[in-house]
């Protein structure tokens, strides 16, 4: 039996039918069309799915998507503004903090969920929010890079960041 729920996505209103066993990461993928949330353990434990719920970094793939409602849901398709990309996306570029790009995204919205709320980490708080996102390609380093020259909007993060 399916039942309607209304989404708030990227600052969009949407209204689905869906199963209420439907993860928030099914109803983005398969309903909304919004593939950026990626799915990989599907358990909860690698980060590759972490969206912002109420700009708190979240897994969507043990989310319920009717616990959803009239919450301001943000995935990495939201951070784009026209054909700008946010600096968080820019600086994983320039610092070439992306190999495969499966944990990409869940990284870059648990870095802005940070940013938001402490816009100059040290290296330890950029590590320690981004703790919960796996990669199997990095070492880290540039993903801390990337993380706090985006913070600091110039070179100096490459030269602070250590392993």
């Amino acid at each position: 039996m399916k039942q309607m729920i209304r989404l708030q996505v990227n600052g969009e209103g949407y209204e689905v039918y869906i199963a209420a066993k439907m993860t928030l990461l099914e109803v983005l993928r398969e309903e909304l069309g919004l593939t950026g949330t990626k799915e990989a353990c599907d358990l909860g434990t690698c980060g590759a799915c972490t969206v912002l719920i109420d700009n708190k970094p979240v897994l969507s793939c043990l989310t319920l998507a009717v616990s959803c409602q009239d919450k301001e849901i943000t995935t990495i398709e939201g951070l784009k503004k026209g054909e700008s990309l946010h600096p968080l996306q820019k600086s994983f570029i320039e610092k070439g903090a992306i190999q495969c790009g499966m944990c990409t995204p869940g990284m870059i919205l648990s870095a802005k969920a940070l940013l938001d709320e402490n816009p100059q980490p040290t290296e330890g708080e950029a590590r320690q929010a981004i703790a919960g996102n796996l990669c199997r390609c990095t070492g880290y380093v540039k993903i801390v890079e990337a993380i706090l020259a985006a913070a600091r909007g110039d070179e100096r993060a490459e030269k602070e960041a250590t392993l």
